[in-house]
């Protein structure tokens, strides 16, 4: 029995969404404010904590609707009856559908909630809704409060004064009336699905079916003994050595639950369990003689003022030793510190956890409370003696952010052994009778580039279309995108695998051609672009005979993207490098240029193209590439065609060129510019076939300030078209 997928509705920037789940581990990416704690929210408080609702939790442009409904209540009449029927509020309310795939060997489960007789096993779907539990209730106090309202300012009301009160008390509409009683009026009803009605996204929204009017909601959670749901959300609580001691440490109270439900010799003992038992009894009849040595001279006071006297109880000092309350302390949890095989020591080296480093602390508490959790569903130790209880047929466990406090290695070990941990019992390494589904979200781009890229749902953000409108987001599966066995897929995970993720927690991405541009673009971008450089952009070197490659990636996720690459001018042979030239039938190399952007081989038709034409027309992607540019050398005017990046900063850059004395490349090139013809574009061209363009960027950084630099024209135009994009998709509002 696993999760297929979830369809997330009306829940905050959720919209509409279905989030696939993967057999075993599925993790959510995507940048700042995208929806991944919306979409974590959502799984925890319709699945656990289904009491925790507040009015933040609606898609607020539902916000609208809502308010209608209660104006719709308030002007009722007797020829215009309220309409207090659930239909009206359907399209506003928060909601999770369910699809859980079930075997035919597995239908016991599930006998409680299958759709219809004809069902024998595949998808089965339970919708969990937010909403009025009853509305006739809730239609009486909210009419009769807003009616309370609106007479007493009524009443305040001086007719001699002729005034006008712009006070509105509370409630002033519907939506005023749930921000304080929600609680009090809704509640999560579930509903069981039809198979046969399910359909499928459509430009990444969710298709949900209608709930008929009339439906009669489950009167018992369905998922109750049959998904056993564990989470560790984000906050956790740590403490360092200064941090005031509010609560006891973390991993002690750990430790101390799963000592009370798992371990605790009390709890009906056994065999196992009498020696430790009898330690302790002996250990309170020794304490218990010396409480009363020790308090005996005390006692005797109270003796020579008459107590206890006649008729009153004496005095007895005795001791209660529960091995509980040996782990209830801020210091149950040690480190030691010291060698294992010294034995000299007086006393161990030890210190309490909080002076353990943070990281070490999550770690740990993360570890141990997945080990509680597999331990607590495989009913391991005294929680297997308690009655009634059951094995959930799967387990689903959901982490918010792991990556708190730990550095990269150590995320990638956690997230590496996360599952493993859960599945480490003996009825779960080999048996597929219970299954088990971890669900993480993260900012981490290290835990991203450790998991299985089928693994990564990306959620992407989407603009407000209409007024009224606020910008939502869809889920991206990955597995469609790198599931497929072609090239062009093998290609992009051993890149992403070799170099880094954080394009899936970017705003922007630019590729780049080479390690020169790799090395200089930032530069510019800090000195030319400040806009840009405080934005979250992704640069990756992966030039241009393959950023094409990524092409089906980028334009998954949607991101604004430019390419930065070279003209790559050959004869028209398509064989030879060549310098380019108006008019002599040449091509471009470039495979990026050919088929990606602007999917052009003709280098006349690529050096006339506008800047337009340089954009895609279905996404937010730009490419940059050298065009003409007009120079002077000893006051004549020439045209002159950059072939790569290198030539085309000198160009731009004529002065600062001709004072550089440095080696190599940088050498060439300026003793082409100083020689002040019309020949430099060749010169250039020459010593660029060997030169060493990292070395290049290299010793151009050390002997001038970046700042100094002018930008290539053609990667200006670039990262202006950026900043603009960015600009439109930084307003993150209601549309107007």
């Amino acid at each position: 029995m696993k999760i297929e997928f979830v369809e997330i509705l009306n829940f905050r920037k959720l919209k509409s969404c279905r989030v696939d789940f993967n057999e075993k581990e599925t993790v959510f990416v995507g940048a700042n404010n995208s929806g991944k704690t919306s979409a974590m929210d959502a799984l925890i408080l319709f699945l656990k904590d289904k009491t925790k609702f507040s009015t933040s939790d609606f898609t607020i442009s539902n916000r609208r609707g809502i308010n209608e409904i209660g104006k719709s209540w308030i002007n009722e009449s007797k020829d215009n009856p309220a309409d207090l029927s659930l239909e009206k509020w359907q399209e506003y309310l928060p909601h999770l559908d369910v699809w859980i795939k079930v075997e035919e060997n597995e239908i016991y489960y599930v006998s409680h909630i299958i759709p219809t007789l004809q069902w024998q096993s595949g998808l089965l779907g339970i919708r969990l809704r937010l909403e009025p539990e009853n509305i006739e209730i809730l239609f009486n106090h909210f009419h009769t409060l807003y009616k309370s309202s609106k007479e007493a300012i009524e009443k305040a009301k001086n007719p001699t004064k002729n005034e006008q009160f712009s006070l509105k008390l509370w409630p002033a509409t519907m939506w005023d009336f749930l921000e304080k009683k929600l609680p009090g009026y809704f509640k999560i009803h579930a509903y069981i699905l039809d198979p046969l009605k399910l359909k499928e996204p459509e430009g990444g929204h969710a298709r949900p079916q209608i709930i008929l009017s009339g439906s009669t909601p489950l009167d018992s959670d369905p998922f109750k003994d049959l998904i056993k749901i564990d989470i560790i959300n984000a906050q956790r609580g740590f403490s360092g050595p200064n941090t005031p001691d509010n609560n006891i440490g973390n991993l002690s109270s750990q430790l101390g639950d799963y000592f009370k439900k798992h371990l605790n010799p009390s709890d009906q003992p056994n065999p196992s369990d009498i020696e430790a038992l009898q330690s302790i009894e002996d250990a309170k009849i020794s304490f218990d003689a010396k409480l009363k040595e020790s308090f005996q001279s005390s006692l005797m006071e109270l003796e020579s003022l008459n107590y206890p006297g006649f008729g009153n109880p004496r005095i007895t000092i005795s001791s209660l030793i529960n091995p509980i309350d040996g782990l209830d302390h801020p210091s149950a949890v040690q480190f030691d510190v010291s060698n294992k095989d010294d034995v000299s020591l007086d006393s161990p080296l030890r210190l309490p956890e909080k002076y353990n480093g943070l990281g070490y602390q999550n770690l740990i508490s993360m570890v141990f409370k997945l080990i509680r959790f597999r331990d607590e569903w495989m009913q391991v130790g005294k929680i297997s003696k308690i009655e009634n209880r059951v094995f959930e047929p799967l387990h689903l466990v959901l982490i918010e952010e792991p990556e708190a406090h730990l550095h990269a290695q150590i995320q990638q070990v956690f997230i590496g052994k996360a599952y493993e941990v859960l599945r480490n019992h003996i009825n779960l390494k080999k048996s597929k009778q219970f299954s088990t589904q971890l669900v993480v979200s993260t900012h981490s781009n290290h835990i991203a580039h450790e998991v299985d890229f089928v693994c990564l749902r990306y959620f992407r953000r989407k603009p407000a279309i209409k007024n009224g409108d606020v910008p939502t987001s869809i889920v991206v599966n990955l597995s469609k995108t790198f599931g497929t066995e072609n090239d062009t897929t093998k290609f992009a995970i051993r890149y992403l695998k070799t170099t880094h993720c954080d394009l899936f927690f970017a705003d922007a991405a630019i590729l780049v051609e080479g390690p020169a541009e790799r090395m200089l673009v930032p530069h510019f971008i800090r000195h030319n672009c400040p806009e840009l450089a405080i934005s979250y952009i992704s640069l990756l070197e992966i030039g241009g005979s393959h950023a094409h490659r990524l092409r089906p990636l980028i334009e998954d996720l949607g991101l604004i993207t430019l390419v930065i690459t070279d003209i790559d001018s050959i004869d028209s042979n398509g064989k030879t490098a060549v310098l380019p030239e108006k008019n002599k039938g040449y091509k471009t190399g470039n495979d990026t240029l050919k088929s990606w952007l602007p999917v052009k081989e003709n280098l006349d038709e690529l050096l006339a193209l506008n800047d337009e034409s340089k954009e895609s027309k279905d996404f937010p992607i730009r490419v940059a590439y050298q065009f003409p540019l007009n120079i002077k050398f000893q006051e004549n005017e020439y045209e002159a065609i950059p072939y790569t990046f290198e030539d085309a900063l000198a160009f731009e850059n004529i002065a600062l060129f001709k004072t550089i004395e440095g080696n190599g490349l940088i050498k060439k090139i300026s003793n082409a510019i100083k020689m002040n013809t019309k020949s430099a574009g060749k010169d250039m061209f020459d010593a660029l076939k060997n030169g060493k363009k990292a070395e290049f960027a290299l010793e151009l950084l050390f002997l001038k300030e970046p700042e100094t630099l002018k930008v290539p024209k053609y990667i200006k135009d670039g990262l202006d078209w950026m900043n603009g994009k960015l600009k439109i998709k930084q307003e993150d509002f209601i549309a107007k």
